[in-house]
C-alpha cells in the first residue's frame, strides 16, 4: 500500500509551552529517524506546517475573538524546529487544525497513489486528530508514529488516540513497526 508521512506542526511555537518544550530533543531526533527511514524506503515525506498573515484573513475563530494572532509567516514562531531535518522535503502551509482543510492535501495524495498515512507531530489531540479524522473522512488509512507525536496535554491525547484507534481503526506504533511498514510500502 503507498504510504506517505506527514510530519505535522514541528514548529518553534508549539514547543513554546513548558509541556513540549521539555521535549523538544526528543521530538526532533525521533522526527530525524523516522524521515531518514522513510526516505531510505522511498516513502514521501510532507512537512506540514501553520502559518498564519498579519492582516487576519487567516485567522481562526479564537485568535479573532481574543484579538490575538500566532505564527505569523516568515516569524521565528512559524520556522520549523532547529536540527529537524527538512532539506529536499516538500512543505505544506495549512491554516487550521487539519492538514487537509484549503489545502488541497487529499488531491496531490490521490493523485500520487497515497493510500496511508503515517502522522507524526504536535499536538496529538489538536492538529494531529483533526487531520487523522479528516484522512478518515477522505478514505486515506492511518497510522500514529508513537515515538513521534506529543501533546501539551497527555490526558487529552491518550483519550484521543484511543478514540480514533478504536472507532477509526488507525493504530499507534512504535519506532520498529513502523519501520517495518514503511519498508513494506517500498515493496508495492
Amino acid at each position: 500500500m503507498k504510504t506517505a508521512v506527514l510530519m505535522i506542526d514541528l514548529q518553534n511555537a508549539y514547543f513554546e509551552d513548558p509541556a513540549l518544550a521539555s521535549r523538544r530533543e526528543s521530538v526532533v531526533e525521533a522526527a530525524n529517524l523516522l524521515i531518514r527511514t522513510a526516505t531510505a524506503a522511498q516513502v514521501p515525506v510532507l512537512l506540514v506546517r501553520t502559518e498564519h498573515q498579519r492582516d487576519r484573513s487567516t485567522w481562526t475563530l479564537s485568535m479573532l475573538d481574543d484579538d490575538q494572532g500566532f505564527i505569523f509567516e516568515g516569524s521565528e514562531q512559524a520556522s520549523f524546529l532547529p536540527g529537524l531535518l527538512t532539506d529536499g522535503l516538500e512543505s505544506i502551509v495549512k491554516t487550521r487544525d487539519s492538514a487537509f482543510f484549503g489545502t488541497g492535501l487529499a488531491e496531490r495524495l490521490r493523485r500520487d497513489g497515497v493510500e496511508r498515512l503515517v502522522l507524526a507531530g504536535v499536538a496529538t489531540h489538536n492538529c494531529v486528530a483533526q487531520t487523522a479524522a479528516d484522512a478518515f473522512a477522505h478514505n486515506f488509512r492511518v497510522v500514529f508514529a508513537k515515538d513521534v507525536i506529543a501533546s501539551t496535554n497527555e490526558d487529552y491525547a491518550g483519550s484521543m488516540l484511543q478514540i480514533l484507534s478504536d472507532e477509526y481503526r488507525q493504530p499507534v506504533l512504535g519506532r520498529g513497526a513502523i519501520a517495518e511498514l514503511l519498508a513494506g510500502a517500498r515493496e508495492r
